[in-house]
């Protein structure tokens, strides 16, 4: 098992044993701009040889815990992994976010707001290899309710940076620094109530 599915899987643990939690889980087509100051020529040119931004489309699989910790608001943990994919060029990053959610507004709608941090793993069209770098973003987004455990996703907008695979990481002379990205998704939402909390202690009699 990888490494950071494991470490998803701890993270997600831990918050679900603290409280009684809410757990929502998705798996979501995923659109993703992404777009460099300069453009990047050879054969690591991520995002095509002389281009500066390309469209990108993939799939985004993820999991949050939300714990109620005030009566207007919910604090939790967001554990994703989103991959895309345009002209034979991938990327993947794996990320974990911090999770703030809105109590329910006019029509249940939910507003939420996550600010993220990961590793991204990126290869060009032309590449042989994969490179990994950081990223960060900032998520915000709207859930309706459809059922008492399905949301509709109405929208989710990322914005971000990210350092993918390029020239000048082995050895050219242009630096490219951190690409922006720019992301919307959409879809549905599986919603399940965990127990949580450590197990009661039974008093002893003497």
């Amino acid at each position: 098992m990888k490494l950071r599915y494991v470490l998803a899987a701890a993270v997600l643990a831990a918050f679900a044993a603290s409280a009684r939690a809410q757990l929502g889980v998705y798996v979501n087509p995923v659109f993703t701009k992404i777009s460099n100051n300069v453009p990047d020529t050879g054969p690591y040119a991520f995002l095509g040889e002389g281009s500066t931004s390309r469209n990108f489309g993939g799939l985004d699989l993820g999991a949050y815990y939300n714990i109620t910790r005030s009566p207007g608001m919910k604090l939790g943990v967001d554990v994703r992994d989103t991959t895309v994919h345009s002209n034979n060029a991938s990327l993947n990053v794996f990320s974990v976010a911090g999770r703030v959610e809105s109590a329910p507004l006019a029509y249940g709608l939910r507003p939420y707001a996550e600010v993220a941090a990961g590793a991204a793993n990126s290869k060009a069209q032309q590449s042989q290899i994969h490179t990994t770098r950081g990223m960060f973003a900032i998520f915000g987004g709207i859930d309706y309710p459809l059922t008492r455990h399905i949301d509709f996703r109405i929208v989710e907008l990322g914005f971000g940076g990210v350092t993918v695979q390029n020239s000048f990481i082995y050895g050219g002379p242009n630096p490219i620094g951190s690409s922006r990205i720019v992301q919307v998704s959409s879809g549905l939402v599986f919603r399940f109530l965990v127990p949580g909390g450590p197990p009661k202690q039974k008093k002893r009699s003497y």
